[in-house]
This record gives structure tokens, sequence and C-alpha cells, in this order.
């Protein structure tokens, strides 16, 4: 018996003709939109030797429950080309979009050839999607001069357009590292209460309540990604993404939330985040999540000249110490068995910087590094983030431990919503330095933002391992070769409004063998 086609299929969604499994290429080609199916538009990531995933989801009515989407599977055809034009498909083939994962289809293409690009799309019956461009990585271990990159996160939709991005798909890059905080969990609402307590309307108004069930933060994503500049960002080159706190809620680690909710409850909060989070990313099957969670940390390398090691710095985290927050100092601080990664993913971590297999080792991660003394007035203590490395002394004390001697390490963070440059010195700010970080602004979250904040000359005065801050919105760029790695501070004046020029900030140098910081 054939079910029988609901109006709402017909209106927003598809008229499927036959059974999706097995059917005809005739019938799989009457498939009928009457809403352009392919409105989040498309993205590729992960990026290896020979290919990448591409990635789709199939949503003609983003905003409506499942997309406006039948609850069947259904197969979308998808191509590979050597030339912009797809005049030479070098590979093709038909993927389901389920729905189960809210008829998202990632495909992992491979059997390609090293350090080139690629164009790509999706088709399904009449329908094509738009192209997108990805970039295989060169081959590991191969000599390789030059690489270039962006890194970029926090862009909550509320707050500000997304008109750094629409500047980064102009850069000529290789790849995209995004942070983390892809999406704010927050609830809609006409008024938002700023910083200085003033009630004022957001730019742009989240859609859905507090985000807790997976159709929430579906929702969510669907609604982020409609934003052209988003889209266009993904489409022009491919991204290494890891997650931060806002993908599932506020300062969260482990099992743990900011609301004391038993952790099994919490469970199944982040179970129903992670799930969306990779329903809308261009993740391979190996970060699939699970009930016990999701694989986000992982490592990638360019040749003989960059060694990418992804961390993942909430899931295997102990509580924040002395209650979260900004705070002086509390015997949590100094705890020995606090753990940012965990022991497994801290080991992972140690093996790849002792193969010392790349000119330059990039630690890509999520919350800042630097113990930054946070006084910005009269306080009469050192104040520090508790949700960043600045909390837990003895675990950034034992990864810094590892990057000694190597004078090639290079931390890229995100999360604090403004651009700081420093150097990473043992005992506490006090000691060597054995690398170097560069904390990326927001693309949106935080507003406007200024040249630089209130009480930004104690903070440097505080704090001497820390050479430079801003508090634009933006992005870097990171261009390096093999002797030097320079870092563009690249950021747009405003994004309460759409339109903003983009200019470079500062530019800062790093010699290999030296870390220390030069900026022009």
């Amino acid at each position: 018996m054939i079910n029988p086609i609901s109006r709402r299929q017909i209106l927003g969604g598809a008229v499927v003709l036959g059974t999706v499994a097995g059917a005809p290429a005739i019938l799989r080609a009457q498939q009928l939109f009457f809403s352009y199916p392919f409105r989040l538009g498309v993205a590729s990531g992960d990026p290896t030797q020979d290919g990448f995933v591409i990635w789709t989801r199939l949503a003609p009515e983003p905003l409506a429950d499942h997309g406006g989407m039948p609850m069947v599977p259904m197969p979308v055809d998808w191509e590979v080309a050597s030339d912009e034009r797809f005049q030479t498909i070098v590979a093709k083939g038909t993927a389901p979009a389920r729905p189960e994962l809210a008829h998202s289809v990632h495909v992992e293409v491979a059997g390609l050839q090293a350090a080139r690009p690629y164009w790509y799309r999706f088709t399904i019956g009449r329908e094509r999607s738009a192209r997108g461009r990805a970039v295989t990585l060169p081959p590991r271990g191969g000599a390789l001069e030059r690489a270039r990159f962006a890194v970029v996160g926090c862009q909550n939709y509320e707050q500000g357009f997304y008109t750094a991005y629409g500047h980064m798909a102009h850069e000529t890059i290789d790849l995209v590292f995004h942070y983390g905080d892809y999406i704010y969990e927050g609830a809609g609402s006409p008024v938002r209460v700023g910083g200085d307590g003033a009630a004022r309307p957001p730019v742009r108004q989240h859609e859905g309540q507090l985000l807790y069930s997976l159709n929430d933060y579906r929702r969510r994503y669907a609604q982020y990604k409609l934003d052209p500049d988003l889209q266009a960002a993904h489409a022009a080159a491919p991204w290494f993404a890891v997650f931060d706190d806002h993908e599932v809620e506020n300062n969260w680690v482990g099992d743990i939330d900011q609301n004391g909710t038993p952790p099994e409850i919490f469970r199944l909060r982040r179970a129903a985040a992670f799930q969306a989070y990779y329903e809308h990313m261009p993740f391979r099957s190996a970060s699939f999540p699970t009930p016990g969670g999701m694989q986000i940390y992982r490592r990638a390398t360019m040749g003989d000249l960059l060694d990418l090691h992804l961390l993942d710095t909430r899931q295997f985290r102990t509580d924040q110490p002395c209650g979260d927050g900004f705070k002086p100092h509390c015997a949590g601080w100094d705890d020995a068995n606090a753990q940012i990664l965990g022991r497994p993913e801290e080991a992972w971590l140690a093996g790849n910087l002792k193969q010392k297999s790349a000119r330059w080792n990039a630690i890509a991660q999520q919350v800042m590094m630097m113990p930054l003394d946070r006084r910005t007035a009269d306080e009469p203590q050192p104040l520090r983030n508790m949700d960043s490395w600045g909390g837990y002394n003895a675990p950034r004390e034992r990864v810094l431990a590892m990057f000694e001697g190597l004078g090639n390490v290079v931390v890229l963070t995100g999360d604090e919503h403004q651009n700081f440059a420093g150097e990473l010195r043992r005992q506490g700010g006090q000691g060597n330095a054995v690398g170097v970080e560069f904390v990326s602004t927001s693309i949106s979250s935080g507003g406007d933002g200024a040249d630089s904040r209130s009480g930004t000359d104690r903070i440097l005065r505080e704090n001497p391992f820390l050479k430079y801050t801003n508090d634009r919105r933006g992005y870097l760029v990171c261009d390096i070769d093999r002797e030097r790695w320079q870092t563009a501070f690249r950021t747009v004046d405003y994004v309460t409004r759409a339109g903003a020029a983009v200019a470079t900030a500062a530019t800062a140098t790093v010699e290999h063998g030296r870390p220390e910081l030069h900026f022009s």
C-alpha cells in the first residue's frame, strides 16, 4: 500500500514517485520540490591528502519541523570536478539523505590528487545545489614551502551580521579552523539586556526557546545556516571544526552544566546537541556521535610544514574551580588532579609532538591558554577566567612542558570575543617562553566592539607576556613558511548593520625557533 502524500509534503517538501531504495533512475529523476531543497548551502571539511568530506542538507522549509521534508530517505547525487565549470568530473555517486539525520548528507570523497583544489555540488531530481570549493592536503611528509589558512568562530546570530564571513570567503586560503560557538543556545527575545544593564533589541532574533530537544537544536542550526555570508565561507574552503560550549550550553564540561542538572539528564541534552552539530557540519563518520560522546580531537598534516592538532577542551574536563566565572586565587587553581583534556587526549597530544614531523606545530583549540590576570580597575587580587586554562594550573603546565625545546608551537584559540596575542610562558606566565598564542576575536558575538576595551592598559601592565589586544570583530589569517609564522588580525568596524569593510588591524610575526612576537 502506498502512503498518502500530505499537503505539507506537496507544498513544502518533495513528491516521491516510487520507492527510494532501488528506485529506477527515471522515477528518482521525477522527484519534485516546490521549494528549493538546498537552502542551507554546501560545505566541505576534514580534508586529507586524497579527499575531503562534502556536506549538504535537504531542507525546503528550514525552520519547519523536519525542514519541510517527508519522513523517508532521499537519494542525493553528488559530483566532484577538477574545474569550477564541471567539465571534468573526477568522482561522483549517490548518497542517502536520511530522516534520522535531518536529511543531511556526508560524503567522504577519496582517491583524488593531493595539494589541489576541486569543486563539488549536489543534485536531486531537477534541483541542483550551489557549487563549493575544497582543497586536498599536500602529501604527508613532503616538502612544502607555504600554507595559508583562517581561524574563526563565536558567531552569535542575535548580536551582529556575519559580514566578516563574507570577506573571509574572498581570502586566498587552504582551509579554515573553526574553534567553536557555531550557534548560541539562548531563547529568542525582542529585547536584550546588555552588559551595561540597558535594554535594547537584538540585531537579529533567534527563533524558538532555549535549546533542549533535538528539534530545537536543528532549527537553530538551520536559522544560522540560512545566512548567505556563512554559506559563502563554507563554500569557499574546507573547514576543520571543533565545538566549544554554546553548541550545547554555556560553560558546560563533561556531564556537568551550570544549572546543577543531574548528569544523566544533562547527557540527554548533550546528546541531542551533538547529533544536531554533526548533522550540520562536514564531519567524517569517525566523529559520528554516540551515547558516550563525539570524537572531535584529531590531527592533520600539511606536508612537512604544518602539524595541526585539534583539541577537545570540553568533554573530558573536570568542573571549573572556584564556582566558575572570573575569580581570585583559590585552592582549585592548583588541583593536581584537574583535567582540561583528560589523560588519553593529553597522552595523544604528547605522542604527536614527540614525533617532530613538521616544521611548525599548531595547537587548534577553544579557550585561552595564557593565565591572564583579568583585573581592569582597582581589584586588589589577580583574577582569572575559571572557564579557561587560567583556572587549571597543573594541566596547563603539563601541556607547556610538551612544548619545551620545540621552538615551533603556535596555539590558536577563540572564546574571548577579542583578539589577543602573547607568549606562552611556564610557571604561571613567569618562566621561559615555550610557544605563542593567537586568540581570534568573534565573528559577531559582543557586537561592534572597539579598538580596545576599558581597562586594557591595566590588562597589558599586569600581564607582561601579553603583547597585543583588540576588541573588533573579525578573523585571523595565518600565513606560514619555513622560517616564519605571520598572523594578520582581520577586523570590521561594525556588525550591528551590514556592509562593513575589512582591514588588517595588526600583523604579528614569529620566527621559527624563537617563541616571541613582533608586530607591524
